[in-house]
């Protein structure tokens, strides 16, 4: 079906379904990982109650019109989908309260897309997860899934998040960020400061996830190059403690009423094998062999028990909403076993990922929580809350 009568039939057929625009893609280095989740979306989303509209952000900004072709965003030969640079242009409302979107397509003139009920942002990382769609949403009152403007920007800083939850009596790495002017101004000072830490070290980028730019230190000449390397992704650098013990994580939903505490998952395990030193971007998403995911992960009781209120703990420290996955380091021996790792506002979405993965063992279906979540979003009031 070409564009144009895919737009025409869009505008001319009636729905009493709940029209969703699933926002994929994006400027940042998990451009391609955003665009497998929303291929997952599509092909599960329960469209008896839903009406899918897909678009996505090319690696330029460009916001498209994208076909509603589950296949077309799977992986290919190897190679990783992205949004397709030629779709006809998206303009989401420049009005609060308006719910239309409008299309552009190629050579013809700007019309209605129609209107848009909710918005389910699946961008990973800058330029999405940060808090800056979030604040184009909240621009107009669009209900959108997930995270608000300042929870987003803070759960994407692993910096700024570390200072928050520490805030909050929530055992976190030791660590140290190296700011642009740091590095520019005295590199030996900003180098002596993470030194302090100990080795080993890792050295990541302040607001980059799916394991972009980190780089685990064990010897004081390579630090320089591990901070370079992480600043070619976010010249912010986050420099902590290299954890030990196993790497545990647990997903947390969003109250239905303001009045309840948010639900966390059972915990699953990640352990990485296939010659991987840490669960880096190649043994998430390149080797099925790179690591074994283990859900539920096997713990003590009481151990399940208190991550599952430090997930929830570490959720409303932030002030999330809709979805987030905390990961942890347990070590039963260190004098503090259990400290959180992160926590990730928009986490990886397919079936396989961890965060849905959790939740199917603790009685969720894959379908059912994508329902959850957008009905959480159409509950929640916008704008300041």
């Amino acid at each position: 079906m070409g564009s144009g009568v895919a737009l025409e039939a869009m505008n001319q057929t009636p729905s009493a379904r709940i029209r969703v625009a699933l926002v994929f893609g994006g400027r940042s280095g998990e451009h391609s990982i955003s665009c497998l989740t929303a291929g997952s979306i599509l092909q599960a989303i329960d469209r008896s109650r839903f009406e899918p509209v897909l678009v996505g952000i090319t690696p330029k900004g460009r916001w498209t019109l994208v076909p509603d072709d589950p296949a077309a965003l799977r992986p290919d030969q190897g190679r990783l989908p992205v949004v397709p640079t030629g779709g006809p242009e998206v303009f989401p409302p420049t009005e609060a309260g308006s719910t239309e979107w409008r299309v552009l397509p190629d050579g013809g003139t700007l019309s209605p897309l129609g209107s848009i009920d909710v918005v389910f942002p699946l961008l990973h990382g800058p330029f999405g997860e940060d808090g800056t769609v979030q604040g184009l949403l909240e621009l107009t009152d669009q209900p959108y899934v997930g995270a608000g403007v300042l929870a987003s920007a803070v759960g994407m800083d692993k910096g700024y998040m570390k200072c928050v939850l520490a805030a909050h009596g929530l055992p976190v790495l030791p660590y140290t960020v190296i700011t642009p002017a740091d590095w520019a101004a005295n590199p030996a000072a900003a180098i002596d400061r993470a030194l302090e830490l100990g080795l080993p070290l890792f050295v990541k980028p302040c607001r980059a996830g799916s394991s972009l730019g980190i780089s685990k230190v064990v010897r004081a000449e390579g630090l320089p190059e591990a901070i370079e390397a992480a600043a070619h992704h976010d010249p912010r650098v986050l420099v902590e403690q290299a954890a030990t013990g196993r790497e545990i994580e647990c997903a947390v939903l969003g109250a239905s009423k303001p009045d309840q505490p948010p639900r966390s998952s059972l915990p699953s395990e990640i352990v990485v094998q296939g010659g991987h030193d840490f669960y880096d971007f190649d043994a998430k998403y390149l080797d099925e062999a790179g690591a074994d995911l283990r859900c539920p992960a096997d713990l003590p009781p009481a151990v399940t028990a208190r991550v599952q209120d430090m997930a929830a703990r570490a959720f409303a420290a932030i002030g999330a909403e809709g979805l987030s996955r905390v990961d942890f380091f347990y070590d039963p021996s260190a004098a503090e076993p259990l400290v959180i790792n992160e926590i990730n506002t928009m986490p990886g979405f397919t079936p396989i990922s961890q965060y849905p993965r959790m939740w199917l063992a603790s009685g969720l279906s894959y379908r059912d929580l994508i329902s959850e979540l957008i009905e959480l979003a159409l509950a929640r009031p916008t704008g300041l809350r």
